[in-house]
């Protein structure tokens, strides 16, 4: 049996038919004629040495070989696609396409978006919220900000950004009637479970560990997502466990304070992620550059902290 490969365009009329068991469909997707598609059928047929559709009155229907071939057709069509579009997005140096996490698209990326626009009126650049992880080839991404622990990811080029920390955070006025650690004991405590997958989980509860007060803290309102949690302090509902990346330009202009100066230092903290050997591509470069001078702007807010590894912290 010779294993010679079809033509690429009967293969292509396969893959058409099949996604629409119409050849008139599939035609009309081709921009062929349906006797131009049949033929092509036909030709893959006969090299295959084996129908891979039954013929009904006004439909079809795939055989057990075409069955069997279908599958790998279309994931090798969607390959074929991907690495194209992969190819064409790597000599647009004009579109940026980023993808991160609600949070920290809302709270780091929108509030500082005008400066690197400013900065870079050449590069157009888009975002992608969204906690899953996108597929850099699949899903056109050219840049992915990451959260958890340090680790290697085969095929990417990994920047870790700046120690992540928590530490409480609330509005001026909600910082004078709760002057002290141990008054937050009257204090609304807000929660942020976005980072409740941690280990050792770096919550209320270990914040008091660290500074040794005897607080319930089972109380409060919470939220899945953490610029939730943020708002909610910014709003004065009460006082956040806020965490560096999502506050700190917040604290650094006074729409927020962290009065007490402790705070628990993570395992875990973002990281700048791109395909390997693209991280100097000019666009690239540029959003990593800006990016890490935006972070050393506020670094005089960690600098004013006393940071507590969180594997120091006493176990409950």
């Amino acid at each position: 049996m010779p294993d010679r490969l079809p033509p690429l365009t009967a293969l292509r009329a396969f893959d058409a038919a099949q996604r629409h068991m119409s050849f008139a469909k599939a035609a009309e997707e081709l921009h062929v004629t349906p006797a131009a598609l049949s033929y092509q059928i036909k030709s893959l047929e006969e090299h295959l040495g084996a129908a891979l559709f039954h013929r009904l009155n006004r439909a079809v229907a795939l055989t057990e070989m075409g069955e069997t071939l279908a599958p790998g057709i279309q994931e090798g069509f969607q390959a074929l696609s991907a690495a194209w579009r992969s190819a064409q997005r790597q000599m647009d140096d004009a579109t940026l396409m980023v993808t991160a996490g609600p949070a920290f698209t809302a709270k780091w990326f929108a509030p500082r978006f005008y400066e690197f626009a400013r900065a870079h009126p050449d590069i157009d650049l888009r975002f992608s919220a969204t906690l899953r992880n996108l597929d850099f080839n699949r899903d056109e991404v050219d840049v992915a900000i990451r959260f958890g622990t340090d680790k290697e990811e085969p095929g990417l080029w990994s920047f870790p950004m700046a120690r992540e920390w928590v530490t409480p955070v609330m509005t001026p006025d909600m910082a004078e009637r709760f002057p002290t650690p141990e008054s937050l004991r009257d204090a609304t405590l807000i929660h942020d479970e976005s980072i409740d997958f941690l280990r050792p989980r770096a919550d209320w509860a270990a914040w008091c560990r660290l500074m040794d007060l005897n607080i319930d803290t089972s109380h409060g309102p919470r939220f899945t997502g953490a610029d939730h949690s943020i708002d909610a302090a910014l709003a004065g509902a009460g006082i956040a466990l806020g965490r560096r990346a999502l506050v700190v330009k917040d604290i650094h202009e006074g729409r927020l304070v962290a009065p007490y100066r402790h705070a628990i230092w993570l395992q875990a903290r973002f990281r700048f992620l791109c395909r390997e050997g693209t991280q100097d591509r000019p666009h690239i470069a540029a959003l990593h550059k800006w990016m890490m001078e935006e972070i050393e702007k506020t670094a005089e807010v960690t600098d004013a902290l006393t940071l507590t590894p969180i594997e120091e912290i006493p176990a409950a």
